[in-house]
């Protein structure tokens, strides 16, 4: 089911962040998505629009929008692949006439997965947090 966040789903939502992002991005030093958790909460969450993947009481999978930017989907490692992700991004469709994401380069399932939902490539740029190339991708209603 998905819902509305609510403040105390933060810390399961924090989680599924972190294990996805160390699974997901695991060309990038581990110490920096542990770092990274603080600012994950202040400076991104607070101000975002996010939804939950709920499935009997657990959390499986979140999406936070800030404006028209995906500024996160993230779905549990071991939940991956079962429809989650798709839901997801389906809802986040549904907020706003255009989508705007940033995938690393090297984070070929994701790339896959956004191109396959009609987002396009329009830059690559360097993550100031990492250094590692990212695209910059849009999606337009037909």
């Amino acid at each position: 089911m998905l819902r509305p966040s609510r403040p105390e789903d933060m810390e399961e939502i924090v989680e599924i962040w972190l294990l996805a992002s160390l699974q997901a991005h695991d060309f990038v030093d581990a110490s920096c998505w542990w770092q990274a958790q603080e600012d994950l909460r202040t400076r991104y969450l607070d101000h975002a629009r996010i939804w939950v993947f709920e499935e009997c009481g657990d959390l499986l999978g979140f999406m936070a929008l800030v404006d028209n930017f995906l500024a996160a989907l993230f779905v549990r490692p071991d939940r991956q692949g079962r429809g989650v992700g798709h839901a997801l991004l389906q809802e986040a469709k549904r907020q706003g006439a255009s989508l705007h994401a940033r995938v690393y380069v090297e984070n070929d399932q994701a790339v896959r997965f956004y191109r396959r939902h009609g987002f396009v490539i329009e830059a690559e740029e360097s993550d100031p947090l990492t250094g590692h190339p990212q695209y910059r991708m849009c999606c337009t209603p037909a």
